[in-house]
């Protein structure tokens, strides 16, 4: 993709907004943090140049200035929630979410269990946090939460969670997913802090909708393709349009609850600091786009992989007819249709005429490549291996994997490890490439391409194996299917 999105900028600009906000609020800040923290890949497909850790990058500049609270609902705990994009349970993904504040040297002060009865299952974490060294506290439910604000804002509300002791002029609260309880637990640390006497502020950091671009801009109607299981819709904040005159870009979540969090703020505070969502946020991102050509090419093509992501949805049972229908009309309002991506134009036209499994890749100058399922090679593996060749310069015959090596792999796979599909994966065939490269040049150039498949855009004429998927994200590629699988057999594996 070429680039749209100045990284260096977005970094120092942001780090530097939040810094102004610090001082405004009188020393310390609560910031919620929405989104992904450190592998935010939707952001980087939307905004190419935007690198999937910009995030904790930028926190990264507040050094010993910033710390970390991480967040996770009790109840996400009992339904083993898992985050989809990359298949790990949030229990899990609380852990991951700390090593990766350690390695950064970002202190982590707490982990804090929202919506917490006494279940079983969340004590059984509790206690495995706890082992591991963390400090654990719990928040509980609270009877009419959020609009019952005498109550919220009292000893018996957040008066009742426990505190969590932090020191540094920046806390950043985070958590694996939504409807995690990291605004509550914000406003929890305010009641607290202001019953010690203590200058404190709260802000909200989310990437989209990004609050500047207009309403039907192609990357603010991407984050509702992102979101529309959820129901969110991009709307104007009628709140900030009323107070400045200014037309901004919200979320209908915030500006609905954004009546009672303000009654809240003015309950624990008196008067609350803001007077719109807008206000509350302090996300830059919308200044940082430096080619607004780019940015829409690469958001409208999201909007399309994320209209083919509902269809497979449906396809596995796991989402309804709305969802295709919401995501259908999205296509529709930014303009778009699902060939306007080059690659679903040639899988298409390919399928017509031909029953065999294809898959089809842009590269970076433009060049279409694609690969056809045969006895050796699955078409992801077949297309990546004509893609590195493409890259390389070197000739579409030319042979850099031998027959009998991947004969010798299949009746691995076949024989020994008992999986019915002989042809090599993603994986398999990097891993034959990667042995070939030992003692032929054209394999060792081939293999040295692999960086610039980064941001490839993929179309696949069937529902990819899980291991093709995880290679294809892996690889960074762009990657989306037709809602068909491969044979009619009702388990699909590997």
């Amino acid at each position: 993709m070429e680039e749209g999105f100045d990284n260096d900028k977005y970094i120092r600009m942001q780090s530097e907004h939040i810094k102004e906000r610090i001082k405004n609020v009188g020393g310390k800040l609560y910031l919620e943090f929405g989104g992904k923290l450190f592998d935010d890949y939707h952001a980087s497909r939307v905004l190419p140049g935007f690198k999937p850790d910009s995030k904790i990058r930028m926190l990264m500049q507040f050094g010993d200035m910033a710390e970390a609270i991480v967040v996770i609902n009790a109840e996400d705990i009992v339904k083993n929630k898992v985050r989809r994009d990359i298949n790990i349970a949030y229990d899990m993904e609380v852990f991951r979410l700390v090593d990766s504040f350690r390695e950064r040297d970002i202190h982590v002060c707490g982990l804090v269990v929202t919506h917490y009865s006494g279940q079983e299952v969340a004590d059984q974490f509790i206690k495995r946090a706890e082992a591991l060294g963390l400090k654990v506290y719990k928040h509980y439910r609270i009877a009419g939460y959020p609009a019952n604000v005498p109550l919220i804002a009292s000893d018996d509300g957040f008066g009742r969670n426990e505190y969590v002791e932090t020191t540094k002029p920046l806390v950043v609260v985070t958590a694996p997913g939504p409807g995690s309880g990291k605004m509550a637990v914000c406003l929890s640390q305010l009641y607290h802090e202001h019953r010690m006497e203590r200058s404190v502020g709260y802000a909200k950091f989310e990437t989209f909708p990004i609050w500047n671009l207009p309403l039907n801009h192609p990357v603010n109607i991407a984050y509702e393709a992102a979101t529309v299981d959820l129901s969110d819709a991009n709307m104007i904040d009628p709140f900030h349009l009323d107070a400045y005159g200014v037309t901004t870009v919200n979320y209908n979540r915030d500006v609905e609850i954004f009546p009672v969090l303000n009654s809240i703020l003015a309950g624990i505070f008196g008067e609350s600091p803001y007077k719109s969502p807008t206000d509350m946020g302090v996300n830059m991102a919308g200044n940082c786009i430096v080619n607004d050509d780019n940015v829409r090419k690469a958001a409208n093509a999201e909007i399309i992989r994320r209209y083919f992501a509902s269809l497979r949805l449906r396809r596995e049972g796991r989402a309804e007819d709305d969802i295709v229908f919401k995501s259908d009309l999205l296509m529709k309002r930014a303009g778009i249709v699902p060939e306007d991506r080059r690659v679903v134009g040639v899988v298409r036209e390919f399928m017509k005429d031909n029953p065999r499994p294809i898959v089809a890749a842009e590269l970076p100058d433009g060049t279409i490549v694609t690969g056809k399922a045969s006895p050796l090679l699955g078409a992801s593996a077949a297309m990546i291996l004509n893609a590195l060749k493409t890259l390389a310069g070197l000739d579409d015959s030319l042979l850099m994997i031998t027959p009998d090596v991947i004969r010798s792999m299949q009746r691995l796979k076949v024989d020994y490890l008992g999986y019915k599909n002989p042809r090599l994966h993603i994986d398999e065939m990097l891993v034959a490439l990667s042995i070939a490269a030992n003692e032929d040049p054209n394999a060792e150039m081939a293999l040295s391409k692999l960086p610039e498949l980064y941001g490839c855009d993929v179309h696949s004429s069937a529902i990819l194996s899980i291991s093709n998927e995880t290679y294809f994200k892996k690889l960074g590629m762009c990657v989306s299917c037709e809602p068909d699988y491969v044979t009619n057999c009702l388990f699909h594996g590997n």
